[in-house]
């Protein structure tokens, strides 16, 4: 088990529906990260975009942006996790990839569907949440849209960091910011929000906003609106456990049943 765990999350202006350009950007970004990096956070749909065309763009598990993410794992000693269109049996998904520098890969497809973009008419949702050991950590990995729900969030695993890559617009930064927080609140956890910036190509405007906060919804790191550039934090699992141990509150936590 590695007691501190030195993580970033990349947040940057994406080239819509190219993913070759997109691959370039954050392989640039992820080249000047500290040697001592061992988490690496890209926004959903970092290839692309947020595009309601999946057949555009889809790749297979076996495609160019899987590929890349297994050389940047492997190559940079780095975990790295982000959202992109996957094809997989015939539907369409938005799928977190979580990559591991020894080529173990975990996936998780987004259960809430953004009805808002007519989200759920071209996107297969997700039905089970996964946690992944790495390093010792147990991590929660979720996207977008699934950052306005709590209980799909709901600690009942005692994860020690939860993950949201998001594609939020500027309109509702505010409660990005504000649901970030809470969530770290709440479940007693490291929390990482990675978010985009730009203007889409159908006019949607992104601020960005990223942070990361701990458990008691202290920001640790963030970048002000609109900048492309890098959080990055130390988190301290032995901080965490003591306050976990001092406060109790997941204890006292209900419990309850979700219905898939």
């Amino acid at each position: 088990m590695k007691n501190e765990l030195h993580v970033a999350g990349i947040q940057a202006d994406l080239i819509w529906e190219n993913p070759a350009e997109n691959l370039k950007c954050f392989e640039d970004k992820i080249k000047n990260l500290s040697t001592n990096t061992d988490l690496v956070v890209l926004p959903e749909m970092f290839t692309t975009g947020f595009t309601m065309q999946p057949k555009n763009v889809a790749e297979s598990m076996n495609g160019l942006s899987i590929t890349w993410m297994k050389k940047m794992a492997n190559e940079y000693d780095i975990a790295i996790t982000g959202s992109l269109v996957i094809e997989d049996g015939n539907q369409f998904y938005n799928r977190l990839v979580f990559i591991q520098p020894s080529g173990k890969i975990d996936v998780y497809d987004k259960r809430h569907s953004f009805t808002l973009a007519g989200e759920h008419k071209v996107y297969s949702s997700g039905t089970e949440r996964i946690i992944i050991d790495f390093k010792g950590w147990k991590i929660c990995p979720l996207i977008c849209y699934d950052l306005r729900f709590p209980v799909w969030a709901r600690n009942t695993e005692n994860y020690d960091i939860l993950i949201y890559m998001a594609n939020w617009p500027d309109t509702r930064i505010k409660a990005w910011r504000t649901l970030l927080k809470a969530r770290a609140i709440e479940n007693m956890s490291y929390t990482i929000g990675v978010n985009r910036t730009g203007l889409d190509a159908n006019n949607y405007q992104y601020s960005g906003s990223s942070l990361i906060v701990d458990c008691l919804g202290e920001t640790l790191s963030n970048l002000a609106e609109n900048e492309v550039g890098i959080i990055s934090a130390i988190l301290k699992k032995d901080h965490q456990n003591k306050v976990r141990n001092k406060l109790g509150f997941l204890k006292d936590k209900d419990s309850f049943t979700i219905n898939k």
